[in-house]
């Protein structure tokens, strides 16, 4: 869809009139001209293009017009689908989704412990499964998002440090992942993705400033800077499992999972309360008033609040979302609120996920989405990138 050279300004023009049928659809072509600015012509001309190609739909008469009806245009939901998988320790999610970001089939399995190639193959068969269950053709799914535990280089998708899933770390992801889906796949870190999801659809709308800590199987830490995802030189961006907080950072077992996912990581508090089978239970002891189980869980809200102020000092967000199976527990999350205020003077507000388990998946899919719609409809020569809407897939 995307013309080069000479062409550049039809391509300017195709990403302009995109852009208004992605945030203020359904429109008439004659809105469209005056939103954009682009001549009547030039808009008929795209829109004959972009609906003939099976992008765009017309819905019938626009509402509020005067004279004559014209026609209203839409995005073709039905014309593409991405796969967003949030593949964790324990549990593995996948979801497909439209053009418009309306989930069409989601579903979430344990991880195959054995790890390495089994999970990746795992991946390709609950994908297919979902395909299937969507009643969609394999061919119109246009990409997928992986987000899995470790760092992923930004250039190869290699993956290091994923301790949680054994064997990971000492194969091509990218290139299993692409054998295994058999489409265009993008692997990502798993706390960034869910830092998407909660940007684009959970606690942090609207920010351009964003912190999303993740504490579970492990922690780690997802940024959106300027309304974008901050990578670091390698991938390594928000890795604070090393923080030098709770543990020795010397020690010779903190350097494969780091001092601070040793001490707050699920195996770390059932180590601190062996009487509790899992991390459910040592919060129910707590909750019961049980003294080692309150203590475990006071320092674990001790250990996150200096966490946050290690990244608020840092990086200054204007928001900090707490999320994971622990770290959005209403218990935590009340406990750094009252706590932080002591440490700084102003503060960033603190709130839980609002999108909960599924941060991960939902994160993944706006990936894709943003890929995709970037990749017909955007331009190469251009920096800023097509943009999703704020909307809430259903």
């Amino acid at each position: 869809m995307a013309p080069s050279g000479p062409a550049i300004v039809r391509q300017v023009s195709l990403r302009a009139a995109m852009e208004v049928l992605l945030h203020g659809g359904p429109v008439s072509r004659a809105e469209i001209a005056r939103r954009t600015g682009l001549s009547k012509q030039t808009v008929s001309e795209v829109v004959r293009r972009l609906e003939a190609a099976g992008w765009v739909r017309p819905l019938g008469p626009a509402r509020g017009g005067i004279g004559r009806a014209a026609l209203a245009y839409a995005i073709e939901p039905e014309a593409g689908f991405v796969a967003g998988v949030d593949l964790g320790g324990t549990r593995l999610r996948a979801a497909i989704a439209n053009l418009s970001g309306a989930v069409r089939a989601e579903a979430e399995e344990a991880t195959d412990r054995r790890g390495g190639g089994h999970v990746l193959r795992q991946i390709g068969a609950l994908t297919g499964r979902l395909v299937a269950r969507a009643g969609i053709e394999r061919a119109r799914l246009l990409t997928a998002v992986v987000g899995t535990p470790g760092v992923v280089d930004p250039v190869g998708g290699t993956i290091r440090m994923a301790p949680n899933i054994p064997g990971l770390d000492r194969l091509d992801v990218p290139a299993g992942l692409r054998d295994a889906l058999a489409m265009p796949v993008t692997v990502e870190n798993d706390v960034n993705v869910a830092a998407l999801g909660e940007h684009w659809q959970g606690a942090g709308q609207g920010s351009g400033h964003m912190a999303f800590i993740a504490l579970g199987t492990g922690i780690g830490l997802g940024l959106i800077a300027d309304g974008r995802l901050l990578r670091g030189a390698r991938g390594g961006a928000g890795e604070i499992a090393w923080l030098p907080l709770g543990g020795d950072p010397f020690d010779p077992a903190a350097r494969r999972g780091g001092a601070l996912e040793g001490a707050v990581g699920a195996a770390g508090l059932l180590r601190r309360y062996p009487q509790a089978g899992d991390v459910k239970a040592l919060f129910d002891a707590a909750a019961a008033g049980l003294a080692e189980a309150e203590a475990v869980v006071a320092d674990t809200a001790r250990l996150l609040t200096l966490a946050v102020l290690s990244v608020a000092a840092l990086l200054e967000p204007e928001l900090v979302v707490l999320g994971g199976s622990v770290g959005m527990r209403p218990e935590l999350v009340a406990a750094v609120q009252a706590r932080l205020p002591a440490c700084l003077p102003e503060p960033p507000p603190v709130r839980a996920s609002a999108l909960g388990t599924r941060a991960g998946v939902v994160g993944a899919l706006a990936l894709g989405l943003n890929q995709v719609i970037n990749q017909l409809f955007g331009t190469g020569d251009l920096p800023r990138d097509l943009t999703l809407p704020a909307q809430v897939a259903a």
